[in-house]
C-alpha cells in the first residue's frame, strides 16, 4: 500500500472535518461572543490556577494513644489593678504534681496605673569603686580579714523557727516567707521580722498598692487535668489544703480585673485560633457595690466587707493536635476550647472563705487527637480541571452563537417577505 493511500484512509478518521474559508461567514454577534467567552475562560483559569497552588488542609479524628508527655503552657496576661508583689502562680495536677508560687521561666512586670511598664531602679556603683590604686586596693583586703569572721557569724540568719532540712538560714525577708510557706505558716507581721525591716517590705509592698502587673512566660506540666491559677498572697498547704496568705498585704479586696495577650498549649500551627487571646475581664465588684448601696444599704455594708473580690474560672478542653506540613515537618501542639465562670468571693480576715480570689485555668485533656495534613492537588487534576473550562466555555459559546445567527437570518428573511408583499 502506498504512502498516499494510507493518508487518504487516514483522513477519514478525521472528528474535525473543515469547511472552505469562502463558505464562512463573521458576525459582530459572532465577535461578541468569541470576547466574551474569552474572558471567561481567562477568568476561570486564573481561578482554578490559584486553586491549584493553595494548600489544602485536611483534619482527621484519633484516639490519642500517647504517654508520658509534657505540655508547655504559654502565656501573657495582664492585671491592671493588681501588684506584683501581691501575685503568685501556682501550678497542679491530679497526679498530685505541685508547683507553688512558680518564678522559674516567669517574667513579671510593674505596670503604672496608665499599663505602661515602670522602670525598674538601676544599681548604682560608688565612684572610684573600679579605679583604686593598689595600695587601697590593699587595704581594703587587709580590713575585710577583719570582717570576714563577722559576716561568717552574720551569714546564717534565724528563719524564727521555720528552719528545715532543707533551708536553715533565713538571710532574707523572701527566705522567711518561703519557710514559712513550708512549714504551713500564715506570714502575718512582716514589720517583725529583722530581714524585712532592713528591705523595707512592707514600704515596697505599700509602694505597689495602685500598680499593676503583667506576666509572661510558661509553664511545664505533665500531660495531665490540672488547673494553674494567678491569686494575691504566697501559697502553702495546711491540712492537705491548698491556702494562699492574705494577712500581710493588710487589704480587704482584690481587682482581678485580667487581659490575656496569648494563652496557648504547646507549638503555634498556621491557621490556630487561640479563643482567650486578646479577651478580656473587668471585676465589677464596685459596679456591684454600687448597685446595692442604692437599693439596700444592709446588703451593701454586707458586700463591701466581705465580697469584695471575684474569682474568675475558665473552664479548657484540650485536644491534642499534630500538624504535618507538605515539606514533611511534624508540629506536635494542642487546640482548646473554654467556658468562663465568675463569682464573688467571701473573705474573713483575710482567708477565702467559699473560694480564693484569683485567675483560675483548669484544663482537661481529650481522649482523642487532631491531625491535620497538608496536601496539594495533583497537576493532572488540575490539567484535567482547564480543558474542562476551556472545552465547556467553547461548546456553550457556540451554541449561543449559532442560535443567534439563526435567529437574526429568521427573523431578516421575514422582513424580507414583508416588504415583498
Amino acid at each position: 500500500m502506498s504512502s498516499k493511500g494510507f493518508l487518504g484512509r487516514l483522513k477519514q478518521f478525521d472528528a474535525y472535518p473543515k469547511t472552505l474559508e469562502d463558505f464562512r461567514i463573521k458576525t459582530f454577534g459572532g465577535a461578541t461572543v468569541t470576547i466574551v467567552s474569552g474572558i471567561i475562560m481567562l477568568v476561570l483559569f486564573v481561578s482554578e490556577l490559584h486553586y491549584f497552588l493553595q494548600t489544602e488542609v485536611n483534619p482527621e479524628l484519633f484516639v490519642d494513644t500517647s504517654k508520658g508527655q509534657k505540655i508547655r503552657i504559654n502565656l501573657d496576661v495582664s492585671f491592671p489593678r493588681l501588684a506584683c508583689a501581691y501575685l503568685s502562680i501556682d501550678a497542679m495536677d491530679i497526679s498530685g504534681e505541685h508547683q507553688l508560687d512558680v518564678d522559674h521561666h516567669i517574667v513579671k512586670v510593674r505596670l503604672d496605673k496608665e499599663g505602661k511598664a515602670v522602670a525598674e531602679p538601676e544599681k548604682h556603683t560608688d565612684l572610684g569603686e573600679h579605679g583604686d590604686s593598689a595600695e587601697k586596693k590593699f587595704l581594703k583586703a587587709v580590713s575585710k580579714d577583719g570582717e570576714n569572721e563577722k559576716k561568717e557569724e552574720e551569714k546564717c540568719k534565724s528563719c524564727y523557727g521555720a528552719e528545715t532540712e532543707h533551708l536553715k538560714c533565713c538571710n532574707t525577708c523572701e527566705d522567711v516567707r518561703e519557710a514559712y510557706r513550708r512549714k504551713g505558716w500564715a506570714f502575718v507581721n512582716p514589720d517583725g521580722i529583722e530581714q524585712c525591716e532592713k528591705e523595707g517590705w512592707s514600704d515596697k509592698i505599700k509602694a505597689q498598692k495602685n500598680e499593676g502587673c503583667r506576666v509572661s512566660g510558661y509553664l511545664e506540666v505533665a500531660k495531665v487535668a490540672g488547673n494553674f491559677h494567678f491569686a494575691p498572697g504566697k501559697s502553702f498547704q495546711q491540712s492537705h489544703v491548698h491556702v494562699h496568705d492574705l494577712q500581710p498585704f493588710g487589704v480587704s479586696s482584690f481587682n482581678i480585673s485580667h487581659t490575656f495577650h496569648r494563652l496557648s498549649f504547646g507549638t503555634d500551627y498556621p491557621g490556630i485560633q487561640n479563643p482567650l487571646d486578646g479577651r478580656s475581664a473587668i471585676d465589677n465588684a464596685g459596679s456591684k457595690y454600687y448597685e446595692l448601696f442604692t437599693t439596700n444599704l444592709i446588703n451593701a455594708f454586707f458586700f463591701f466587707f466581705f465580697l469584695g473580690s471575684m474569682m474568675y474560672q475558665y473552664f479548657v478542653k484540650v485536644v491534642p493536635t499534630v500538624y504535618k506540613k507538605l515539606s514533611g515537618k511534624v508540629i506536635r501542639t494542642n487546640q482548646y476550647s473554654v467556658t468562663k465562670h465568675e463569682k464573688g468571693i467571701k473573705l474573713a480576715g483575710g482567708l477565702g472563705e467559699q473560694g480564693l480570689p484569683g485567675l483560675f485555668v483548669l484544663y482537661d485533656l481529650s481522649p482523642m487527637m487532631v491531625q491535620i495534613t497538608e496536601s496539594r492537588r495533583s497537576f493532572m487534576h488540575f490539567l484535567t480541571g482547564v480543558c474542562a473550562i476551556i472545552g465547556g466555555v467553547f461548546t456553550v459559546a457556540g451554541l449561543i452563537d449559532s442560535m443567534i445567527y439563526h435567529s437574526m437570518r429568521s427573523l431578516q428573511k421575514k422582513m424580507e417577505l414583508g416588504k415583498h408583499t
